[in-house]
C-alpha cells in the first residue's frame, strides 16, 4: 500500500505513495521512511494521495505525525450530540524538518482527505492537485453470522481548522486538473517544481 520512487533533476525528491490505508500500511510506511530519512541528498518529499480511497482514521493521524510536531490535532470527531473529540498525533516523527507538498484528486477519500487536511490546516504542507471526494463520517462495521455485514454511520470528522468535507471535499491550495493526454504526470512536475 506504500511506494517509494526518487524523481526531479537529480532524483533528490523522494515520491511517496500511499494507495490505501489497510492492515500493513504502517509497516510498510515506516520502511519507506526509514530510507528517505537516512538519505541526506533530499529536497522535499511529494506524498501522493491520489486515488486513496481511504482506510483506518487512526492511520492517517499516525502517518500525519510523522511531518507534525507531537501533540499536534490531526483530526476532531464528532458525534450526533455534538460533542467533539480530538484526535492528536502521538509519534515521534522522524521527516518534520523536510518541505512537503501533498498530492490529491477527486479519489482521493475518508483517511487520505483527514491526512490532506491535517498537514494543510497545521500549515504543514502545500496541497496541490484537484478538489477530493467529499466523504466526511465514520462508519463502524458490523458483521452478522452467515456471512453478512453492515456499516453503520457513527459519527463525523472535521479537519484540525474545524472544516467539515462531506460532500464538498478538501480544496487544493494549487489546483491543477490532471492531463490525460499528456505523456507526463503534469501534477506531480507541479509538485516537484515546488520543491526544487
Amino acid at each position: 500500500s506504500v511506494t517509494l520512487a526518487y524523481v526531479g533533476k537529480d532524483k533528490q525528491v523522494a515520491h511517496l505513495r500511499i494507495i490505501k490505508f489497510g492492515g500493513a500500511t504502517l509497516s510498510e510506511w515506516d520502511k519507506e521512511v526509514s530510507e528517505i530519512y537516512m538519505n541526506k541528498n533530499i529536497k522535499g518529499i511529494v506524498l501522493d494521495l491520489r486515488n486513496n480511497p481511504g482506510g483506518y482514521l487512526e492511520g492517517a493521524v499516525d502517518i500525519a505525525g510523522e511531518f507534525l510536531k507531537t501533540g499536534s490535532v490531526g483530526v476532531i470527531e464528532e458525534d450526533s450530540n455534538g460533542v467533539k473529540t480530538e484526535f492528536k498525533t502521538q509519534r515521534i516523527g522522524k521527516l518534520t524538518q523536510v518541505t512537503l507538498v501533498v498530492l490529491v484528486n477527486g479519489g482521493s477519500a475518508s483517511a487520505s482527505e483527514i491526512l490532506a487536511g491535517a498537514l494543510k490546516d497545521n500549515k504543514r504542507a502545500k496541497v496541490v492537485g484537484e478538489k477530493t471526494f467529499g466523504k466526511g463520517s465514520i462508519q463502524e462495521p458490523m458483521d452478522f453470522s452467515g456471512g453478512s455485514g453492515i456499516h453503520i454511520t457513527i459519527a463525523r470528522w472535521l479537519t484540525p481548522s474545524g472544516v467539515w468535507v462531506n460532500e464538498k471535499g478538501l480544496t487544493p491550495d494549487i489546483e491543477i486538473k490532471f492531463d490525460e493526454n499528456s505523456k507526463i504526470d503534469n501534477q506531480l512536475e507541479e509538485a516537484i517544481k515546488l520543491l526544487e
